[in-house]
């Protein structure tokens, strides 16, 4: 009788959990899932991704459709060759950048939908973007290598992408008071795309932004090298933004600003084994610019080491906009000589980029910020404040908690505050924190 029963429990669940997939599109860890993000990505599994039945993939070199390696611009021959790959009827296909050799490539999309079931972009070589600003300054463009629109699509091969960023950097309106502000192109954009992998590749001295993930599903992102100066302006190593089921893992990131920033729309991301520095830390958001709605909810940060940034984990929002940054777990992380480990300002106004000095008064809106978690955090702070949570008196920040987080100063005590939040502390928590009056 006990045997029928669990019988019958075991073929209700394996319904329900059909039902769901069929009637929410959803898989049944995201319907259970909490505060902890999505579970961790240990790599695509080929065999759902590059199903090993039927022929070998097809290998398309661009030195086979007229890429030479003498600093002639690359960009037609790799278009042609990434043509043939993505509408190849052999099932699987592979665009080959071999080893061995640079190209200068100047700003170039690649586009899917593709005919083939999946597309490998085996980068073996070094990319190199024109230095000349005018390239992308007189087209109005802001980005310099694109994959989009694209299903099954693996970006890999342990080659380099060069940004050749100087010439952006010297111009910027951050070092240069007098310079025009214009937002530089990011070398590697993907946008729409799903079941997307990327990994084993070096990107470096990009124009701003190194690799932005946009309005994308299903993404696996491991084992980046990413490298710029530390004082390079705005030069943000991992950019997340309306994409959902992200995962982000072992990767090297040394750049002049945030070594990984989440943004509106971006749900059930996970960040784990990263090691930041220089750079501005780990960052989500700022949301809600402009007095805009913003979203970001189910994110995991852990495993992570600090070293030498400026901010160690940190959630910005404008004051004035709307929405939520809720679900989010700091936890297992280490920081070294790190000037804000821990931060919320959801308060955050730059006067430099309002209209009007009024637009940086309290305004009556916020971005709710809410069951956030730290755990297990420790290390040094640079400054005397290891840890600050500045909330809007227009809408607290609810359900803080912290656990085990041991910060302490570099040779002097460190400070926790908190302004208008529900705090709680368990555990070996150093320093403690207080409310300001």
């Amino acid at each position: 009788m006990g045997g029928s029963t669990t019988t019958v429990v075991v073929m209700l669940i394996v319904v329900l959990h059909y039902y769901m997939l069929l009637v929410y599109g959803a898989s049944w860890d995201e319907v259970s899932s909490e505060a902890d993000g999505p579970a961790p990505a240990e790599g695509p599994d080929d065999e759902l991704w590059l199903p090993r039945a039927g022929p070998p993939p097809r290998v398309v070199n661009v030195d086979d459709y007229g890429a030479a390696d003498a600093g002639v611009d690359a960009a037609e021959a790799f278009l042609a060759a990434w043509s043939e790959a993505c509408n190849s009827s052999a099932g699987r296909s592979v665009f080959l950048v071999p080893e061995g050799k640079a190209y200068l490539l100047m700003p170039v999309s690649f586009r899917g939908p593709c005919r083939a079931a999946s597309v490998a972009a085996m980068i073996k070589g070094t990319l190199e973007a024109p230095s000349d600003r005018s390239v992308w300054l007189e087209r109005g463009l802001q980005e310099w290598i694109t994959f989009e629109g694209v299903d099954r699509l693996r970006v890999l091969g342990g080659g380099t992408l060069d940004g050749n960023g100087m010439q952006w950097w010297i111009n910027s309106c951050k070092l240069n008071r007098s310079a025009r502000c214009v937002t530089g192109p990011t070398a590697l954009y993907l946008r729409r795309c799903t079941r997307l992998v990327v990994e084993e590749l070096q990107v470096r001295d990009s124009m701003q932004m190194h690799v932005a993930i946009a309005y994308s599903r299903d993404v696996a992102v491991s084992r980046l090298s990413i490298t710029a100066p530390a004082w390079s302006p705005n030069t943000y190593g991992i950019h997340v933004s309306n994409s959902r089921e992200v995962s982000i893992s072992r990767c090297t990131i040394a750049t002049g600003d945030d070594c990984v920033s989440i943004v509106t729309g971006s749900t059930f991301v996970r960040v784990t084994s990263i090691f930041c520095g220089p750079g501005h830390g780990i960052s989500i958001g700022s949301l809600g610019a402009n007095n805009s709605w913003a979203h970001v909810s189910d994110v995991l940060v852990e495993k992570a080491t600090l070293l030498g940034t400026t901010n160690g984990v940190r959630i910005k929002t404008w004051q004035g906009g709307y929405g939520y940054a809720e679900r989010i777990s700091f936890r297992d992380i280490s920081m070294r000589n790190v000037t804000n480990p821990i931060i919320i300002d959801q308060n955050y106004c730059d006067s430099a980029r309002t209209t009007t000095p009024s637009s940086c008064h309290d305004q009556g809106s916020a971005v709710a910020v809410r069951n956030i978690s730290y755990r297990n955090i420790h290390g040094t702070s640079a400054s005397r404040v290891a840890i600050s949570l500045v909330c809007s008196a227009a809408l607290r920040c609810d359900g803080i908690r912290m656990q085990d987080v041991y910060l302490v100063g570099e040779g002097r005590y460190a400070t926790c505050s908190y302004r208008n939040a529900t705090v709680v502390q368990s555990g070996y928590t150093f320093p403690f924190c207080s409310a300001e009056m």
